[in-house]
């Protein structure tokens, strides 16, 4: 449990899409697949094929726009933090619009939700309400954050009995 200013943080996460390959990497992926297509354009324009060397160009770009498309919904981002006073959630969208949402921690239930086929969702429950989180992650990591919150509200709940 971490402090602040206005006294302990139970919980405190930043949620954001998992991305196997770092942006060198991608662009020695990019370098590679362009030098091997120019190369291939060179050659099948030797061989008197030259209509083939502006596909070779178009799958090097359609492959670009893929990545960039994937990098950018990266840019997504949900914070969860829980402090005495509430439980917060603010999720930035891939065009960088912020929505908040704050939960009075006496009455949230977190529900994890496991359907078949390794799917799962978790939801945060309050007043009839609720809100998914990390719809962006993994199954495991959805477990994970599921019993992180879990216990982070137990200890806030501890917090609150008086002491004997």
């Amino acid at each position: 449990m971490a402090m602040n200013d206005a006294g302990p943080v139970y919980f405190d996460a930043t949620l954001s899409p998992y991305r196997s390959l770092p942006p060198a990497g991608f662009f020695w992926m990019m370098a590679i697949l362009a030098a091997v297509g120019f190369c291939g354009g060179i050659g099948f324009t030797l061989a008197g094929a030259w209509s083939v060397t502006g596909f070779f160009g178009l799958d090097v770009a359609l492959v670009y726009l893929a990545f960039r498309f994937s990098y950018r919904s990266a840019r997504q981002i949900e914070t969860v933090r829980l402090t005495p006073a509430a439980l917060d959630v603010e999720r930035v969208s891939i065009r960088g619009e912020r929505r908040r949402w704050r939960f009075e921690p006496y009455w949230l239930r977190i529900v994890f939700e496991e359907k078949e086929e390794g799917q799962s969702r978790l939801l945060l429950v309050s007043h009839g309400k609720s809100l998914a989180l990390g719809v962006f992650l993994s199954a495991p990591e959805r477990r994970t954050l599921a019993a992180s919150l879990k216990a982070a509200l137990v200890s806030w709940r501890e917090a609150l009995r008086p002491q004997r």
